[in-house]
């Protein structure tokens, strides 16, 4: 069926009289489109909506508002009532720009109906004087109130009135996450005539079975009330249906991969030697906890498996993740093929070296460090390259300068910090592929994330390790913190952490309260504990003076070690007993508690500090919430109910997924898309708009591994 249409109005001049298969491969090039080549946009708004992730038109319908302003309540001027949010429709019989006796300036019209006449005022914004003018029918929209006691409409949304519907005043108004130079007002003006021209020729891709079942709005109709609905209902029927699809698709991919993962020839298919294993077992100096124990049997049992292994090992800081790594890493061997196990930053890379040296060398492992700083001087066996069993190093792993003759296992740590293709670069040739992380993740998250993945949890701590005691301090008890901490470290020879979350002052950071390492470094020394030997770590540092300080504060020449987060993972130091967070408020609680995993590893009892800069209600119950509990699982579940996953980790930073209108927190609509993908993945070649729409989304989307 031939169908009609003009776009001119919204920048482009396409105009549909083709067969169906024709527009629909038009209206895909449309929303493909780079939103620079939209009406009133250009390269420099193109610029500003890169920000809020916005690049191609199809994007720019798919920023959804997150509230709407309810401006459907129009009213008669003689009706209007002091305190009122309402709108009006009307006629400007005056406007003019008037000085307070101060010099101050602000807008004053006059807006007249068949009723009655309103004053209306705007403050510092000149500008209106050249956009309204006297004769014109406008519309208003806001609160109203007493100024100079009269009934005043103050600050008002307004719009000329054109003939054709409304989109900033009268009705429900969208408000969207927006950035510098870029308005909701702005958003709405670019958004409506995409409404009206493009989404109109958009084609369904959900199956009909599946929005009959689960009661789902298509799409042409969810876009349209989801911008400007009609009703509140409307619009909470629109997310409904967006939701679904969000989860869906992600459902979807995560068992895309899946398949793709398990008909992958696997590269070397091990055999288990349970008795070597099991000498390997109790030659260590400590006895494994039935966590430990229970995740090995898992992994082994999938290591002696002919297709490829995919699990996830997640576990708490200390909880002995690398012991288990260990004894996979140690099954590769006696099936003489290599392991490589690839980490974030060198500083957790060599920690993993030394360890795993300490464990495996003694059984007759060759182990090999390699690291962009050891680039002319690797510290691989003999000097030469293919000459080892483990391969322990950073993203230089992925690079040519390493070869390997037989890889029958790789073990990725903290995996969300490494890019889908540095993570592809390593797994080309098919091995066992072990990931581990210490980021506590929700169950709701890593089932759908994660659901292409085993996963083994280790949710139970060694015998002998200490809790660490957390106190939220408050500003006012800040010196007496201080006093505190330098009788700890004088009476039991102890060694402090203080972790700031900035290297440098930020020109644009308005709270005074968050401590840059690099300032509060020199503050602490000169005014704090001038009698304390202080050092100073960031990821700015070249890697010799990271290792140079490092080694000094395991020597305890240290007492005090002043640094960025980057102490969050990889740094063992037993007689670190204080750990002191300035700006608690601004990392996640998974975040904290990894943090507060950097002390309690001696024997000594260990102490957090969390100092906020923040005293707000919300603020202060989440940083309690670590005083109460020290188990990850429980933290992230917390965070994630009043913050939300992006909060948590940091999206850009750990490459987890972003949700646009569902939630992790909604279990029964994770439950639902994930038994509708399950039930439609071996089918899906019979939905070929669905299928399209997946391989889009595939593409676009960064993939957890």
């Amino acid at each position: 069926m031939a169908v009609s249409g003009d776009c001119r109005y919204s920048g482009f001049n396409l105009n549909f009289n083709d067969s169906d298969a024709n527009r629909i491969i038009q209206i895909k090039m449309v929303l493909s489109t780079p939103v620079a080549k939209l009406f009133m946009v250009g390269p420099i708004y193109a610029k500003r909506l890169k920000q809020l992730e916005i690049k191609t038109v199809g994007d720019l319908l798919y920023h959804f508002p997150f509230r709407y302003l309810d401006y459907s309540l129009i009213s008669s001027i003689n009706k209007i009532q002091p305190g009122e949010i309402v709108s009006i429709k009307g006629q400007i019989t005056a406007i003019k720009n008037v000085y307070t006796q101060r010099g101050k300036r602000f807008q004053k019209a006059t807006v007249q109906d068949s009723t009655g006449n309103i004053d209306v005022i705007w403050f510092n914004q000149p500008f209106i004087i050249k956009n309204l003018k006297v004769g014109y029918e406008v519309n208003l929209s806001g609160k109203v109130d007493l100024f100079n006691r009269k009934i005043t409409f103050v600050s008002p949304e307004y719009e000329i009135s054109r003939g054709r519907e409304t989109i900033h005043t009268g009705r429900l108004v969208p408000v969207y996450h927006e950035t510098y130079g870029v308005s909701s007002k702005w958003l709405r003006s670019r958004i409506a005539p995409l409404i009206k021209t493009i989404v109109p020729q958009i084609e369904e891709f959900l199956p009909t079975k599946i929005r009959e079942k689960h009661n789902l709005l298509e799409l042409k109709k969810s876009l349209e009330q989801i911008h400007f609905p009609k009703t509140k209902k409307k619009a909470d029927e629109a997310r409904k249906r967006f939701a679904f699809e969000e989860l869906f698709l992600l459902q979807l991919a995560v068992l895309k991969r899946k398949r793709i993962w398990q008909q992958k020839k696997l590269a070397h298919q091990l055999s288990i030697d349970e008795k070597k294993l099991s000498f390997f077992i109790q030659s260590l100096p400590f006895k494994l906890t039935q966590a430990q124990t229970r995740a090995l049997k898992e992994i082994l049992a999938d290591l002696n498996k002919q297709k490829p292994m995919n699990r996830l090992l997640e576990g708490d800081v200390g909880s002995g993740k690398t012991v288990v790594a260990a004894a996979a890493i140690f099954a590769a061997y006696l099936n003489k093929v290599q392991s490589a196990l690839m980490a974030p930053t060198e500083i957790l890379a060599n920690q993993h070296f030394l360890t795993l040296n300490q464990l495996l060398t003694p059984l007759g492992l060759k182990i090999g460090l390699l690291t962009a700083s050891l680039a002319s001087k690797t510290r691989l066996p003999n000097g030469r390259q293919a000459d080892f069993d483990l391969l322990v190093g950073t993203h230089a792993l992925i690079h040519k300068r390493a070869k390997f003759k037989n890889l029958g296992l790789a073990v990725i740590d903290e995996q969300h910090r490494f890019g889908v293709e540095q993570r592809a670069k390593l797994t080309q040739k098919t091995p066992h592929v072990l990931t581990m992380t210490a980021t506590p993740i929700p169950r709701t998250i890593a089932l759908t994330l994660y659901g292409d993945l085993d996963l083994s949890v280790l949710d139970e701590m060694p015998p002998g390790r200490q809790v660490v005691k957390t106190w939220v301090v408050p500003p006012q008890k800040r010196k007496a913190a201080y006093e505190w901490i330098k009788k700890e470290i004088k009476k039991n020879k102890s060694q402090a952490f203080i972790v700031c979350p900035f290297i440098e002052e930020s020109s644009t950071e308005t709270l005074k309260s968050v401590r840059a390492a690099t300032s509060e470094f020199k503050n602490l020394q000169k005014e704090i504990f001038p009698k304390l030997k202080l050092g100073l770590l960031h990821g700015r540092l070249k890697t010799k003076e990271k290792t140079n300080v490092l080694k000094k504060f395991k020597e305890q020449k240290i007492d005090i070690l002043v640094s960025t987060p980057v102490v969050e993972v990889g740094i063992d130091i037993p007689n670190a007993t204080i750990m002191l967070i300035e700006g608690a408020e601004r990392f996640g609680l998974a975040q904290l508690h990894q943090l507060r995993g950097r002390v309690g590893r001696g024997k000594k009892q260990s102490y957090c500090l969390l100092f906020s800069g923040q005293q707000g209600k919300t603020t202060f119950k989440r940083l309690r919430a670590l005083e109460q509990t020290n188990i990850g699982m429980e933290l992230a579940e917390i965070d994630l109910k009043i913050r939300g996953p992006g909060e948590i980790y940091g999206i850009h930073q750990h490459g987890f997924f972003n949700l646009k209108v569902a939630s992790f927190t909604d279990q029964p609509l994770i439950e639902k898309t994930k038994r509708t993908a399950e039930m439609i993945i071996n089918k899906i070649k019979l939905y070929p708009r669905l299928q399209e729409r997946l391989e889009e989304y595939t593409i676009k989307q960064v993939e957890p591994n």
